[in-house]
């Protein structure tokens, strides 16, 4: 049920803070949750004495924010205003009492109003605010405080919180114990694997003063965290074409503690890219070689469940199409961090710091605020476009773009062999322009822009830049198909929105959410296609036997 507050305050010289505050407060998305407001002056007329209906209010409400200006308003016959009268019997009722008091200069109030400024600071703390831009964040530091002190909310972060109703019986011993054992072997953890586990947890500071496990042990040691946090996993999704298919081809949902969930949403993904495995000329296993390097799948999948928003009903989402992979959070970046400053050196601000120093002690990530230049360099040494990073409506997303053109693909699209030999060369030099395609390739200028333009009706490669000199032509990073066949992606900036929350298990939502980045099949179907399963060494639900022989090697974000 949410609390009441009734705004006092002469109507005629503040309608214009009271409507702002009223219209603010419902309309936050925090404040919304759990207050409303009382206007005098929203009420509709009725056959009541007005001084009953307001006092009756400020019997009822929850807090009473009282806004003094110069203005003293209305008297009774007692020579009391309703401003004076509201502010009585909220002292006299108890009720939590806000006051701010509008302007410096007390000389210019009314007597009365004077009077009423060194009473209620004699009473309650009172702020002083000149405009409605300043009283706004005065409320709404007092209000979050309100809250904090009854309870309701809770300063700290999420993953600092007491986990309601966990005990220490919740926390996995042996997974517990994996973990100490790990971080000693990899950040000299001072703990030894016998260890209790609640001096494991006090010194990760992952236990309450009351001796109960944080959110944080539940997510990262927990039996079945899922208990207390539903939303907390990890949706996988793999579609054959660059397209949503309903349903699904392959979709799996991962659970468990955040280690397991990572690692199998990894597994999930190098399960379905293409890889080419090697001999065994210099060692007894044959090595594997995947089209998008593991670490920066690794990177990116671990940055979702690190830096994730763990009180958002959403989930992470994967979803892997022909052309690229997509990953999902609930929750953007903490400001100041853009998605553009993601792409040069910057600072790490994590939203979940416990998590990400238990990720940290045992390699899942190495550096802080290097793991997207990471996957950029990565993702150049092997040829392939850089990652997109996005936000939008309270979510990020991290989009790794595979190596579509193929020679297969390369034929299928009817591709010279002069097309093909460009291909080849952007992926080494990046850029080609029409008089360097001319000289690459021995062509006239025609031919050139014959050809150049036939690459990007393609989707092949995206033109960038004005007309003339400066245009130059990139690869591009997938084609989409539509009814009239395939039809160019421009260097794409990530997709337009991600999962906003579904319920567990619910794949039909999932794909509605992929499905607003993509367009529909090519003949407007939605065939769903036999999955291609995985290989029984690189199946996503098989847990690694030994957690700290496993590679963990990561940078976040």
């Amino acid at each position: 049920m949410k609390q009441s507050i009734f705004i006092s305050g002469v109507q005629k010289e503040l309608a214009e803070e009271r409507r702002a505050l009223k219209i603010y407060i419902i309309g936050d998305a925090l404040l919304g949750r759990f207050f409303e407001v009382f206007l005098f002056e929203a009420m509709p007329a009725a056959d009541r004495r007005a001084d009953k209906v307001y006092l009756d209010q400020v019997d009822r409400c929850d807090v009473y924010l009282g806004l003094l200006g110069n203005e003293y308003g209305y008297e009774d016959d007692q020579g009391v205003s309703p401003t004076e009268r509201e502010l009585d019997r909220a002292t006299a009722a108890g009720k939590q009492r806000l006051t701010f008091v509008k302007g410096e200069n007390d000389a210019a109030r009314h007597p009365k109003m004077q009077a009423l400024v060194r009473k209620a600071g004699g009473q309650l703390i009172r702020r002083r605010f000149n405009s409605v831009s300043e009283l706004i964040p005065a409320v709404y530091a007092s209000l979050v405080n309100h809250l904090e002190q009854a309870g309701v909310i809770q300063n700290r972060p999420f993953d600092e919180q007491p986990c309601p109703g966990a005990s220490l019986e919740d926390i996995a011993r042996g997974a517990l114990a994996d973990f100490v054992r790990t971080a000693r072997a990899e950040r000299r953890f001072p703990l030894a694997a016998r260890t209790p586990a609640a001096d494991v947890l006090e010194h990760l500071h992952m236990l309450s003063d009351g001796g109960q496990p944080t959110r944080a042990a539940v997510l990262l040691f927990g039996r079945d965290p899922q208990r207390f946090m539903a939303s907390a996993e990890v949706r996988c999704m793999h579609f054959h074409g660059t397209e949503v298919q309903r349903p699904a081809p392959y979709y799996q949902i991962f659970k468990g503690s955040l280690f397991e969930q990572v690692d199998q949403a990894v597994n999930f993904v190098l399960s379905v890219i293409t890889r080419s495995v090697g001999t065994r000329a210099l060692s007894s296993q044959a090595p594997v070689a995947y089209e998008i390097p593991p670490d920066v799948i690794r990177e990116a999948i671990v940055n979702a469940v690190a830096h994730r928003d763990y009180a958002s009903a959403g989930a992470v989402q994967v979803s892997v199409f022909a052309d690229r992979i997509e990953v999902w959070n609930p929750g953007a970046l903490l400001p100041p961090l853009t998605p553009e400053q993601l792409r040069r050196p910057h600072r790490s601000l994590a939203r979940n710091a416990r998590i990400c120093e238990a990720l940290f002690l045992t390699r899942y990530v190495e550096k802080y605020g290097t793991g997207t230049l990471m996957m950029i360099r990565e993702s150049i040494e092997h040829a392939l476009p850089e990652p997109d990073f996005d936000q939008r409506e309270g979510e990020f997303s991290a989009t790794l773009w595979r190596n579509w053109l193929t020679e297969k693909v390369m034929v299928g699209l009817g591709l010279n062999e002069r097309q093909q030999r460009t291909v080849t060369h952007l992926k080494i030099v990046g850029a080609i322009g029409n008089s360097e395609y001319q000289a690459l390739l021995g062509v006239s200028k025609r031919t050139a822009h014959r050809e150049l333009a036939d690459l990007v009706a393609k989707g092949v490669v995206a033109r960038v830049g004005t007309t003339g000199k400066g245009t130059v032509y990139v690869l591009g990073k997938g084609a989409a198909k539509g009814p009239k066949g395939p039809r160019p992606v421009a260097p794409c900036k990530g997709a337009a929105k991600g999962p906003n929350g579904p319920s567990a298990g619910d794949e039909k939502s999932d794909i509605n959410r992929t499905n607003r980045t993509s367009q529909a099949t090519e003949d407007g179907s939605q065939t769903a296609n036999t999955a291609r399963k995985p290989s029984p060494e690189s199946r996503p639900d098989k847990k690694p036997a030994n957690r700290a022989a496993s590679k963990r090697k990561g940078e976040t974000r």
